[in-house]
């Protein structure tokens, strides 16, 4: 119940003002978004590197509604590959095709994905397509497999959620592809035909296609902070003598610290999602709602 209410505040503007206002709940917000601004995303990217931490750059933003803001999503994602190569840190950015026109059109949002790869693949970094909400899954799909014939696995990859009940598919078909994936759990709400509704059956299933990606996969991305899950990676990955740099852990930045220290310096590869942007605010209050420990300590704040 506590969840689905803050989800609801997420699209509210009054909770925007509260949560800014109050020094400490702002404090907290920071704790998880890198700020709203690019030079700050780099420099939190820079003290990552310094503990042996790679990251994910994402310019929070989803579903704009007009051409001009697309168009400026895309400056922003090639701005901070620029920045990337300037600052000389170890990072590459995250893209949502709704940020860059999917819902203004196929070709336009073709064309502004373009762009953004260009620049990947003039400067040698790598783009992240993240899969958003499953009425955009197959769209995405299909995007990424067109991409992938232009453009090479080390330059244009996706997401996978486990929590589909297609997902399965979706994995062999990205590892006959070649394509890097990161596998996540899933945060989105859907219906029990279209995704599995309990957690057991979704933690079943990234199981299993973590185990295939670790098997076949081309530098598969296990993105949890499930110890369960990540030590069963471990054993899967020792078993089958699959070197640790075949693949990497992913996390939230805010998330589980001391794991992503303690598994850097077992010496597994770790990246750090990293989003910064004005647009931070629903982010911040959809992972409110994943901790209800988070979720007391904001509301007995925001009542002082």
């Amino acid at each position: 119940m506590l969840r689905q209410v803050f989800i609801a505040l997420s699209r509210q503007e009054l909770g925007y003002r509260l949560i800014l206002s109050n020094p400490v709940t702002r404090g907290m917000a920071w704790r998880f978004v890198a700020g709203e601004t690019r030079a700050g995303a780099i420099e939190v990217v820079r003290d990552l590197n310094r503990r042996g931490i790679r990251a994910t750059l994402d310019y929070l933003g989803e579903n704009v509604t007009s051409r001009e803001e697309a168009i400026a999503a895309a400056d922003e994602a090639i701005a901070e590959l620029r920045a990337i190569a300037d600052a000389g840190i170890d990072a590459n950015i995250s893209i949502k095709l709704t940020q860059l026109g999917l819902d203004l059109g196929d070709n336009f949002c073709r064309a502004q994905t373009r762009r953004v790869l260009d620049c990947a693949r003039e400067l040698g970094n790598f783009v992240r397509i993240d899969m958003e909400g499953s009425a955009y899954t197959q769209r995405t799909l299909d995007l990424v497999r067109e991409l992938r014939r232009e453009y090479d696995a080390d330059t244009v990859g996706t997401v996978i959620q486990s929590a589909l009940r297609r997902s399965q598919g979706d994995i062999e078909a990205q590892i006959a592809a070649g394509s890097r994936v990161r596998l996540v759990k899933g945060a989105y709400a859907e219906p029990p035909d279209v995704a599995f509704p309990e957690k057991a059956d979704v933690d079943r299933a990234y199981r299993i296609e973590m185990e295939l990606l670790l098997a076949r996969g081309h530098y598969p991305a296990l993105a949890t902070h499930d110890e369960r899950l990540i030590g069963r990676a471990q054993g899967f990955a020792a078993a089958e003598g699959i070197a640790e740099e075949r693949f990497e852990f992913q996390m939230l930045y805010g998330v589980r610290r001391d794991l992503q220290e303690r598994l850097a310096g077992e010496g597994y590869n770790v990246r750090c999602y990293v989003p910064y942007g004005t647009q931070w605010y629903p982010y911040f209050m959809r992972r409110l709602a994943e901790r209800p420990a988070n979720l007391l300590f904001v509301l007995s704040n925001l009542a002082r």
